[in-house]
């Protein structure tokens, strides 16, 4: 598979499409089970507030995955990601509800590199706040 967006035809400033991913405790149990990561922060409520969280939380390696979809998608091959890289700067907070919580994120080339590499840094949201920092992937275009 290659990308199917040209280097020629981007520039800096091009911006990806804005994605939402929405997050619910059972979103949480089979990330859980999939990834092997059951610290118990992300699926019981008691113990995520003993330990001074407001509430259950998003495993960030979850939040990073979503994150990077909108590179993915917008690139139609996740093996153009060459390097990608976050800080995880506040939690995702799920609430136990129908709805949970939802994930925005967008993207922008920031910059043009060599060998048909571009960098991209994605902002992604929580109810208006920043949950990854310095969120940027390095993609190899066609």
């Amino acid at each position: 598979m290659t990308a199917k967006i040209s280097y020629a035809d981007v520039e800096v400033g091009t911006e990806l499409p804005v994605q939402s991913f929405p997050v619910t405790r059972a979103t949480l149990v089979r990330y859980a089970g999939a990834s092997g990561d059951f610290n118990p922060i992300h699926w019981n409520e008691k113990f995520a507030k003993e330990v001074g969280l407001p509430d259950v939380i998003a495993h960030g390696m979850f939040t990073m995955a979503e994150a990077i979809r909108v590179v993915t998608d917008w690139t139609g091959d996740p093996g153009a990601v060459v390097e990608y890289g976050v800080r995880f700067t506040k939690p995702v907070v799920v609430p136990n509800d129908d709805q949970g919580a939802v994930i925005e994120v967008s993207g922008k080339v920031a910059a043009k590199l060599d060998d048909n590499t571009v960098r991209v840094d994605l902002t992604a949201t929580n109810e208006g706040r920043k949950v990854l920092g310095m969120a940027r992937a390095v993609v190899r275009l066609a």
